[in-house]
């Protein structure tokens, strides 16, 4: 199982930055992105998000930042909002990042959590499944073939056009991120795509359903398990211990969720809504090593089987001395008790 790391780049507590400060969270999230490619570290993914507090509204730019600072680690969006962006500038941005990686780069295509992309960049919400539908099959077209013929809606037509660079990868790979919707689960069985499920809270035992919808779409179009893959982005965080976890984690998490809520009408975050998260059946994945491998597996079995798991450890404000030892821990302990786990399951 490949696991690593999701950055949203993200700072909750916005009230009194300024652009020193987004400086050097800048530079230590690379430094982290470092630290994940010496530690072991399978995958990093930046998201995509244009509001204050997050610093990761080009995520390419910072993904190939990393790039040059990087030798192993596979490099990729998470998610890249293609609704809301030219399908041929994120081939050829990602081609780019394809090319400086040596063939490291990957991409995962949704439609965000959030909608500030949407009315910044003139878009109708009313046309919030068209345009990713319209957008996902001509980046699909540009994949596949070097030179093509397309027309549609939202964007003026490509008439025997070429489209440069070409990436090292051929293709390059495109995993696609999913929620809750159920035709999200399908449309990527349908196109054969890999899944990214994101389960930020809740049961994970719950989405069951859903990937199994994935699986049954692939089969009936003929795509094999070479191509459809299911992996699961969650929040966590890892300490040398469950209690120095919990404690480390739980004001910093308690503190987002409210502020997020807010703008949903989410129920206010209590501890006792967050322990019922780390249980044996929730969501998060905080804990020690032992405990978090442990419950990776779990969520793997709930799920029919995982080949990929991510962490987003952004949302609780811990320092970054905190998440260079957690991302230490995840590649030195965590992933050997994790795949030691799974190769013995094998046939």
């Amino acid at each position: 199982m490949e696991i690593g790391i999701d950055s949203f780049a993200a700072k909750f507590n916005v009230e009194h930055t300024n652009a020193a400060d987004d400086v050097e969270a800048m530079t230590r999230l690379l430094d982290r992105m470092e630290h994940a490619d010496r530690m072991g570290l399978d995958i990093f993914g930046i998201g995509e998000h244009h509001r204050k507090g997050f610093l990761d509204s080009a995520p390419s730019l910072i993904l190939a930042a990393a790039a040059a600072r990087t030798q192993r680690i596979r490099l990729t969006s998470a998610v890249t909002v293609l609704s809301a962006d030219d399908p041929v500038r994120v081939f050829q941005r990602f081609a780019t990042l394809d090319l400086i990686s040596k063939g490291r780069a990957e991409l995962v295509v949704g439609r965000g959590s959030f909608i500030d992309a949407y009315p910044l960049f003139g878009l109708d919400l009313r046309d919030y499944d068209a345009l990713f539908e319209e957008k996902l099959d001509l980046f699909l077209k540009i994949r596949a073939l070097e030179k093509i013929d397309w027309s549609g809606k939202f964007r003026p037509a490509l008439k025997n056009q070429s489209v440069y660079p070409r990436p090292f990868q051929d293709p390059i790979p495109v995993w696609l991120g999913v929620g809750g919707t159920p035709e999200s689960f399908i449309r990527a069985g349908a196109l054969g795509l890999p899944l990214m499920v994101a389960i930020i809270g809740g049961e994970t035992h719950h989405f069951k359903p859903l990937v199994d919808l994935y699986w049954e779409a692939g089969r009936r179009a003929g795509h094999g398990k070479d191509v459809l893959k299911v992996g699961m982005h969650s929040l966590g965080y890892v300490a040398d211990t469950t209690e120095q976890a919990l404690e480390e984690f739980y004001p910093g998490y308690a503190e987002a969720m409210n502020r997020i809520g807010r703008e949903r009408g989410w129920q206010p975050m209590t501890r006792g809504r967050f322990e019922a998260q780390i249980g044996p059946r929730g969501a998060l994945l905080v804990g020690s090593p032992e405990l978090v491998a442990e419950k990776i597996l779990r969520h793997s079995q709930s799920l029919g089987g995982i080949t990929r798991l991510t962490f987003q450890m952004d949302t609780a404000e811990i320092s970054h001395e905190k998440l260079l030892r957690a991302i230490e821990l995840i590649g030195t302990r965590i992933k050997p008790l994790v795949n030691q786990q799974v190769e013995q399951t094998l046939p």
